[in-house]
């Protein structure tokens, strides 16, 4: 039974290297970090707080199911499990999508120069940045 975690827990490993997304970390233990770099003002650090804290309940929800789903299927058959690890995986998915829309909402909030800097960061570490339409709204 721990093998066929450890193989779960290795696909979702896999998916998440293929994710080449040049994110900001939103409600993980980076959020002072975001505030210094990117000097984020009095209203951006409120919203980070409000979304932070979105995030982790929609996530959280989606952390139980994922449980729940392992826990109902961990005697299962090989064919069962393989049903499940694709369940698992759009589980993981729907967080992975949860964090890229936060992540979105504060670079949207970002001026021209906090998102020039973020564009920079990305670069540097070569992974892709998130774009915002910039043309709406120039802060």
């Amino acid at each position: 039974m721990k093998a066929i975690f450890f193989y779960l827990f290795m696909i979702s490993g896999f998916y998440g290297f293929s994710q080449m997304d040049c994110i900001l970390g939103v409600g993980g233990r980076d959020n002072e970090t975001i505030t210094k770099v990117f000097e984020l003002t009095e209203e951006q650090q409120e919203n980070l707080k409000n979304w932070s804290a979105e995030l982790k309940v929609r996530n959280e929800i989606l952390n139980d199911r994922a449980k729940f789903l392992m826990k109902k299927n961990e005697e299962s058959s090989p064919e069962v499990l393989l049903t499940v690890s694709k369940q698992y995986s759009a589980i993981m998915d729907s967080m992975k999508q949860n964090i890229r829309l936060i992540d979105k909402r504060l670079l949207t909030s970002f001026s021209r120069i906090q998102y020039e800097r973020y564009i920079k960061l990305c670069n540097q570490l070569t992974l892709r940045p998130i774009h915002i339409n910039r043309s709406v709204d120039e802060n």
